[in-house]
C-alpha cells in the first residue's frame, strides 16, 4: 500500500504541469488544487490508477468550450469531432472575414450586390452543369428549402426505401412533412421500379425525391431507379446526394456526386458542405436556373442564409486543392505504415508498449457506407485512451479488442511529433 501511495504524484508536482497550470490561468489555482486534491484521494481509494491523476484533475475542470483535437480514429469525416476540419487557406479566409467584408457590397461602384457572389462564382466553377446555385446552413435545411418552394401543399413522390434517418433521431418524413408538402411512398423497402414512381405521378406531384441512403447498405434482392430513368417522368427530379461529392471520386466508385447527378437529368441536387466536399457546414443546392431563382427568392431562404464566415470558407475550399478530406482520402497505405513503424518504434525506445497493426479507416459522415480504405494504426494499451483524451491537446482513437489504435490516415504527417509527445505525458 506504501509503494501503491508513493506513486501518486504530489499536489506541487500535479500543480506544475502544463495543462493544470493552464486551466490554473483560466479558473484559479484554488479550483485546480481542488480538482488534484480530488483525483489524488480517488487515487488513494484504488478507484483510479496514480498515473491517470493528473488526467482525472484536468477531466474534472469545466472546459473553456471547444477544444481541438486530434482525429486518430480512423473515421475521416467524424460528425461528433465537427465534420470536415477546415484547410489552412479556408481558416485565413475565415480569420480575414471576421472583420469588415463586401459582402453584400460592390466596391467598383459603391452599391449594394448580390450576397456572397465570389462564393457562388466558385461553386458554380466548380460544377459547371449546375445553371444555377445557392447555398444555405446545412443539408437538412438545402431539402427543406425544396420541399417549401417546390411542394408545399402538394406531393413528393418517394421510395419507401430511402425513408432515411440522417443523425440524432432525426427523420426525412418528419422534415418533409413539416414543410407542408405530402408524400407518396412508393415501391417496399428493398424494392423500388420506375413503374412505381410513374403510377404515383399525378397533378399534385410537386417532384420525386431521389435520396442516397448514405448511412446503411441494402443488400440482396433489390432493385432502385436511377435519376436519368427518374428525369424521364415529367416532373422535377430532386437528388439529395447527401455527402457533397461533386464530381467523381475514383476511389469512391459507387458515391454519387452532383455533376452526375445533373447530367443524368436532376433538375436540382441538394448535399453537404462539410462532408466529402471538405468545406465549412452548409447545404448546397444546384441546379436549373429558374428553379434555384425560385428557392433563392423564397421567404425561407432568408432564415436559411449562410453568414460572411460560412461564405468564405465555402470560397476557399472550393479553390483550394489541398482540402484535409481529400488528403486523408488519397493517403497511401505504405507511407502510413512507414509512419506507424516509426511512431511505434519511437514510442518503444521510450518504454511505451507501442506496435504497428494495420487496419482499416471509413470516410463517416454518412459517405460511402460499407467502403474501407486500407491504413495503419499505432496500437497501445487501452488505458491510453482516457489519459490521451484528456490530455493537451486531445488525442482521440478507437479501441478494438482490448488496445487503442490510433489510426494515422486523418492525422496529418506534421502532427505525428504531436502524438508522440501526448503519448509521453
Amino acid at each position: 500500500m506504501t509503494d501503491f501511495r508513493r506513486r501518486i504524484p504530489r499536489t506541487d508536482t500535479a500543480l506544475a504541469d502544463p495543462r493544470l497550470v493552464a486551466a490554473g490561468a483560466r479558473l484559479g489555482r484554488g479550483a485546480v488544487k481542488s480538482a488534484v486534491v480530488a483525483a489524488q484521494e480517488r487515487a488513494r481509494r484504488g478507484e483510479i490508477a496514480p498515473e491517470d491523476v493528473i488526467a482525472a484533475a484536468v477531466g474534472a475542470l469545466p472546459a473553456a468550450g471547444m477544444r481541438p483535437v486530434i482525429n486518430a480514429t480512423g473515421v475521416i469525416v467524424h460528425t461528433n469531432l465537427g465534420r470536415a476540419p477546415l484547410s489552412a487557406d479556408a481558416v485565413s479566409a475565415v480569420v480575414e472575414a471576421a472583420g469588415y467584408t463586401d459582402v453584400e457590397l460592390d466596391l467598383a461602384d459603391g452599391r449594394r450586390a448580390r450576397r456572397g457572389r465570389t462564393a457562388m462564382a466558385a461553386l458554380a466553377a466548380a460544377v459547371p452543369g449546375a445553371g444555377g446555385v445557392h447555398v444555405v446552413n446545412n443539408g437538412a435545411a438545402a431539402l427543406v428549402l425544396a420541399a417549401t418552394a417546390l411542394a408545399a401543399g402538394r406531393e413528393i413522390v418517394v421510395s419507401r426505401g430511402e425513408m432515411v434517418e440522417i443523425g440524432d433521431g432525426f427523420r426525412l418524413p418528419d422534415l418533409l412533412v413539416s414543410t407542408g408538402a405530402r408524400l407518396r411512398e412508393v415501391g417496399t423497402t428493398n424494392r423500388t421500379t420506375a413503374a412505381d414512381y410513374a403510377g404515383a405521378i399525378g397533378p399534385d406531384t410537386g417532384f420525386v425525391l431521389k435520396v442516397h441512403p448514405s448511412n446503411f447498405v441494402v443488400q440482396g434482392f433489390t432493385s432502385a431507379v436511377p435519376v436519368e430513368d427518374l428525369s424521364g417522368l415529367g416532373v422535377p427530379v430532386v437528388a439529395d446526394i447527401g455527402s457533397g461529392l461533386l464530381t467523381p471520386h475514383p476511389g469512391l466508385p459507387d458515391e454519387p456526386d452532383a455533376a452526375t447527378a445533373l447530367a443524368a437529368g436532376a433538375t436540382l441536387v441538394t448535399a453537404s458542405g462539410d462532408k466529402l466536399l471538405g468545406g465549412p457546414q452548409a447545404g448546397l443546392l444546384l441546379g436549373d436556373a429558374a428553379t434555384v431563382e425560385r428557392l433563392r427568392r423564397h421567404p425561407l431562404a432568408r432564415a436559411l442564409r449562410v453568414d460572411k464566415l460560412t461564405l468564405a470558407a465555402l470560397e476557399a475550399t472550393l479553390r483550394d486543392p489541398a482540402v484535409p478530406v481529400l488528403a486523408a482520402l488519397d493517403e497511401e497505405p505504405a507511407a502510413l505504415r512507414a509512419r506507424a513503424e516509426a511512431l511505434a518504434g519511437k514510442l518503444r525506445a521510450d518504454g511505451v508498449d507501442a506496435v504497428p497493426v494495420a487496419t482499416e479507416a471509413v470516410v463517416g459522415g454518412g459517405g460511402a457506407p460499407g467502403h474501407t480504405l486500407p491504413s495503419w494504426a499505432v496500437a497501445l494499451p487501452e488505458t491510453y485512451a482516457r489519459r490521451l483524451r484528456l490530455g493537451d491537446p486531445a488525442v482521440l482513437g478507437r479501441v478494438e479488442r482490448g488496445r487503442l489504435l490510433l489510426d494515422l490516415r486523418c492525422v496529418p504527417v506534421e502532427r505525428d511529433p504531436e502524438l508522440h509527445t501526448a503519448c509521453m505525458s
